[in-house]
């Protein structure tokens, strides 16, 4: 019975060993088959979904080193209502020379960071007639007093044909001359609507302290600051009221310069202010 009993297992474990062998020829056939179909590479033992999106992993939190400090969190910019600190810098002003002080310390116009110099007025306070420009130009900008340039030889010119100019002590017939903005913008462009309603505030209160009889508005820029609208070939020569004060649109001497044939209409708009002022 002994040598039947290893009969059988000599035959249980050749069965064993075909079995195995058969298995191995079998996988190493399947393998050769996707080796022809391009496979190159054994990543894992179960398939894979590409499309899951990955969980992100917060990021760990920074300490800061021992014996160190922190960087602080980032600060939230808070906008700054421009139009707004600068009626209260306005409202501060008790006479001319406060104004200047608190129009020069005012931070929020960015016209200051490029300009070389604050241009305030020229010519006497205490005159009738106030006139309001634009801004500065280059010349201004040089010279620091506004219409200096060919311009401003134009305006002494104007207004000496009716007797008048900023050089005379008599305030009946001398000029007091401003802008709307006290900056020159950069290449001499046209003041944006943000930067007129900045500096309206300073230019109201500029007048109410001047205390002029009469406002001439020298151009578009002006109109737009204190009547709220634009058109100067529309508007001049016509009388209106600028906060309780009268006022008469004017060609700006700029204008006249470029277009000579508009002269006459200045002419005429001289000839109602020196009647105003008479009457």
């Amino acid at each position: 019975q002994c040598c039947k009993h290893c009969t059988s297992a000599t035959i249980r474990r050749n069965v064993t060993f075909m079995d195995s062998s058969e298995t191995y020829w079998t996988d190493r056939a399947l393998l050769e088959w996707q080796v022809e179909l391009g496979a190159t590479d054994a990543i894992l033992d179960a398939p894979v979904n590409r499309y899951d999106l990955e969980t992100p992993t917060p990021a760990p939190k920074k300490t800061a080193p021992e014996g160190k400090t922190a960087a602080p969190a980032p600060v939230a910019v808070v906008e700054v209502d421009a139009v707004g600190a600068a009626r209260t810098a306005a409202a501060t002003a008790n006479d001319l020379e406060a104004l200047s002080a608190a129009m020069q310390a005012f931070e929020h116009c960015e016209l200051k960071r490029g300009a070389r110099s604050f241009v305030f007025c020229d010519g006497n306070s205490a005159a009738r007639v106030m006139i309001i420009g634009e801004a500065p130009g280059r010349e201004e900008d040089r010279a620091g007093r506004p219409f200096v340039g060919r311009a401003g030889q134009l305006l002494d010119r104007m207004f000496d044909a009716i007797a008048m100019g900023r050089k005379h002590e008599d305030a009946a017939q001398s000029l007091y001359i401003t802008n709307v903005l006290p900056w020159r913008p950069p290449s001499n462009r046209t003041p944006d609507a943000p930067e007129i309603a900045m500096m309206l505030p300073f230019l109201e209160r500029h007048i109410a302290l001047a205390e002029p009889d009469v406002v001439i508005l020298m151009g578009n820029t002006p109109c737009q600051a204190l009547l709220g609208r634009t058109g100067i070939t529309r508007m001049r020569g016509n009388w209106t009221e600028v906060l309780g004060k009268p006022c008469l649109p004017m060609f700006h001497p700029a204008y006249l310069l470029r277009n000579p044939i508009a002269k006459r209409e200045a002419w005429a708009d001289l000839l109602s202010l020196k009647a105003h002022l008479s009457g």
